[in-house]
């Protein structure tokens, strides 16, 4: 099992932690999400070979940007 973790700015409250968690899990291939408000920080376990470009997409898709 693979893990990443990566940053996303505009999240402001709860409501922003759970719309980028499901962003984020709908992604075929994530097992699990773990999103922290206080450090804007995303852990992501991968089950196989999901591109990062793939997350990148769904988080932005949401109006909020990740910083590589």
């Amino acid at each position: 099992m693979k893990e990443i973790e990566f940053k996303v700015q505009g999240m402001t409250c709860q409501h922003c932690v759970n719309t980028v968690q499901r962003a984020v899990s709908s992604v075929e291939g994530v097992s699990k999400v773990e999103v922290f408000l206080d450090t804007g920080t995303v852990k992501v376990q991968l089950e196989g070979d999901v591109p990062f470009e793939t997350i990148k997409k769904s988080v932005e898709e949401w109006g909020y940007k990740v910083v590589d």
